[in-house]
């Protein structure tokens, strides 16, 4: 399959963040609406992706990209409230063991619902994912399985690609480029639930 070749503005925006400029929420917005949506290379995604990690993430960049993920996400809907997530960043290169799991298992025994929003270890050992699916736990779950697993036992595993298959197209660039990106920052805020707490 061949891809189109992006608007040219995509190769310009890139451009720009590599001469230390900051996007503009609306231009990081679209900029992931492109790559999320398949229409960037491989190497324009990386190359922004590093980009903006050297430059440090601006505030309007992350809300941008947010807009993007969440404007292409699935939802769940939960009565329950308060409603939490615990989801951390990954991407420290830490060497550490993944502990927002076994966080959101605590917090949900002791009684406060947890949406607990997820994937694969990228750059560590091992993601919330990677846990739950050495436990025994289905990843694919549909958002009707999640609904029903807060409303019974107050808590429910929220796999980032199922929720946000549109994510899967990123995977391997950030995988080969093994760097902390953008993509673990705005992860705990693209939550397909209405939580009430972070």
């Amino acid at each position: 399959m061949t891809i189109a070749a992006p608007p040219f503005h995509l190769t310009e925006l890139i451009r720009r963040c590599a001469g230390d400029r900051h996007l503009e929420a609306d231009e990081a917005e679209t900029a992931f609406g492109m790559i999320l949506d398949g229409a960037a290379t491989q190497a324009q995604t990386a190359a922004l992706l590093a980009i903006l990690a050297r430059n440090g993430e601006s505030a309007a960049e992350l809300a941008g990209a947010v807009r993007a993920v969440r404007a292409r996400a699935g939802t769940v809907q939960s009565a329950r409230r308060p409603l939490l997530d615990v989801c951390g960043t990954g991407g420290d290169h830490s060497g550490s063991f993944n502990i927002s799991t076994a966080t959101a298992l605590v917090v949900a025994g002791a009684g406060v619902a947890v949406a607990k929003h997820g994937n694969r270890a990228m750059t560590s050992r091992s993601g919330s994912a990677d846990v739950l699916e050495a436990a025994g736990v289905d990843l694919q779950r549909s958002a009707a399985t999640a609904e029903a697993s807060l409303a019974s036992a107050g808590v429910a595993f929220l796999y980032a690609q199922a929720f946000h298959p549109a994510l899967q197209a990123v995977a391997p660039v950030r995988r080969e480029i093994g760097i902390r990106t953008l993509f673990n920052l705005i992860g705990p805020l693209c939550n397909p639930a209405e939580l009430t707490h972070q």
